[in-house]
């Protein structure tokens, strides 16, 4: 219950925090359309104030025309006709500068410049260059005495037309400005019309880029997303790039670090709650394995002395070495239960000779109907690091269980290999077998198929094998009907 109350809650979760990210994405991406419809809108403006200015130009170009003839028609005069509206038009041009220079290239007549700079003759000529690559030249030549004197007007903007065009350009950079600033914290980038080279960006650190002049890298970071194509001026085009902002990004991927962060927020608590299991474990086996030891220590100081009294009577011999046999046996029983919750000391061991000597004295306790099989392939003088009481115990469980699965007749194997770094024991019988999803089951406390036993003997034997020897202990093969193979591996 508690489990899926947790699923439950994790779902819940997850769902409302997907449901958040997908609306603020919406709103974001409502933003950066309303932020896009605003560029085409100030690209229009942009476009359309430039055709007015081109307006302002012919009129310019008209007017400058129009007082180049004036000029010409008063060089030419010979006093016939009204020469009043020629005066006119030629004292009206206050704001186009003029020059007009010969075929030499020599200034002959200048207006409307500043009144600093009429006798710099340097700067005068540096402008007449200037207007010469503005606007085409006009051609003032004039006849005096049946001869051709060639003279050409240039000119530039009137100050007026100027003004209009500093005002554009203050609003085509405005408004590239404010197309970065205002990109609702997008990443954006503006280009030219052959998108190689970036007139503007905003926000680009958010993509982890920080070189601003590899413009081509730059480019090619933000090309494949979002592009807008806009006209900041009327017949060359220009492109937006932009892509979701920082933020978008990482609400994205929030629901994933969400679910990593329950995820090990349970696995942290799982380890604790296992941890403080097994430690609540521990003490309840060391505390009842010390009062077992307790327990059992005053009947066998008793019975070694009815032993000892027995000797005095003519008993059989015989019988009295067995129970004398037995008497040890509940010593190493009792020295076993002590030891559990302290480390025990590991000894250089001959396990060929510790096996022989246990098989020996457990064929003597089984039914003569199991038949027992033993195969040593180590060198003879080969030793383990043991504790021989506890191992005696480690085998002597799993014997017992062999002997209490098998129906008689049967047989028990116990083979002794080389498996590398490891010493390998198989304890292989012919009992009912085990389930392979009872392999790791087996091993927990409490777990026991019989009727009687309280299910520690083989969780037990785990601990002893893994915790004290530093060893494995697994079922090696196993199904039911066929027998089991337990496998102890244990360190040379």
């Amino acid at each position: 219950m508690l489990g899926l109350a947790a699923a439950l809650i994790v779902g819940a979760t997850l769902v409302y925090t997907q449901y958040l990210v997908q609306r603020i994405a919406r709103e974001e991406q409502e933003k950066v359309a309303l932020w896009a419809q605003a560029i085409q809108n100030r690209a229009q403006l942009v476009n359309k104030t430039d055709s007015i200015f081109k307006i302002f130009e012919a009129e310019d170009r008209k007017n400058i025309s129009l007082w180049a003839d004036a000029n010409k028609f008063i060089a030419e005069y010979e006093g016939d006709g009204d020469i009043y509206f020629p005066t006119k038009i030629l004292s009206n041009n206050t704001t186009i500068p003029v020059i007009i220079a010969n075929e030499k290239n020599e200034i002959l007549f200048f207006n409307n410049f500043p009144k600093e700079k009429e006798t710099d003759t340097t700067w005068l000529y540096q402008q007449l260059l200037l207007f010469k690559q503005k606007n085409p030249p006009i051609d003032v030549s004039y006849r005096v005495l049946g001869k051709t004197i060639r003279q050409y007007l240039y000119y530039d903007d009137s100050y007026i037309f100027r003004e209009l065009k500093n005002t554009i350009q203050d609003l085509v950079e405005s408004f590239i400005s404010e197309t970065v600033i205002n990109s609702a914290s997008v990443p954006v980038i503006i280009t030219n019309e052959s998108q190689d080279s970036v007139i503007s960006y905003g926000n680009i650190e958010e993509i982890g880029f920080s070189d601003r002049f590899d413009h081509s890298s730059l480019i090619a970071a933000m090309k494949g997303y979002n592009v807008l194509e806009v006209e900041l001026v009327k017949g060359k085009k220009n492109f937006i790039f932009y892509r979701d902002s920082y933020v978008l990004n990482l609400l994205k991927y929030f629901p994933f670090i969400f679910l990593a962060i329950i995820a090990a927020f349970l696995l942290i608590a799982y380890l604790l709650f296992s941890t403080a299991r097994r430690s609540e474990q521990n003490q309840v086996w060391v505390g009842m394995s010390k009062e077992t030891a307790h327990q059992l220590g005053t009947p066998l100081t008793s019975l070694i002395g009815w032993v000892e009294l027995l000797k005095t009577r003519n008993v059989d011999s015989e019988a009295l070495n067995e129970i004398e046999k037995d008497i040890q046996r509940l010593q190493t029983v009792t020295e076993r239960f002590s030891k559990i919750g302290s480390t025990p000391e590991l000894n250089e061991e001959d396990l060929n000779e510790v096996l022989i000597s246990f098989i020996d004295y457990m064929k003597k306790r089984t039914s003569s109907k199991i038949i027992y099989e033993y195969r040593y392939e180590l060198p003879a003088d080969e030793t383990v690091p043991l504790n021989r009481p506890l191992f005696e115990w480690v085998m002597e469980n799993i014997i017992r269980n062999a002997i209490d699965a098998i129906q008689p007749p049967g047989r028990i194997t116990i083979e002794v290999s080389d498996a590398g770094k490891f010493v390998a024991i198989d304890i292989t019988d012919t009992g009912k077998g085990i389930a392979k999803n009872q392999f790791k089951t087996i091993f927990r406390p409490g777990y026991t198929t019989k009727k009687r036993g309280w299910g520690l003997g083989l969780s037990l034997t785990k601990r002893i094998i893994e915790n004290y020897h530093k060893g494995k202990i697994f079922v090696k093969q196993s199904e039911p009907g066929s027998g089991t193979v337990f496998r102890i591996l244990l360190k040379y």
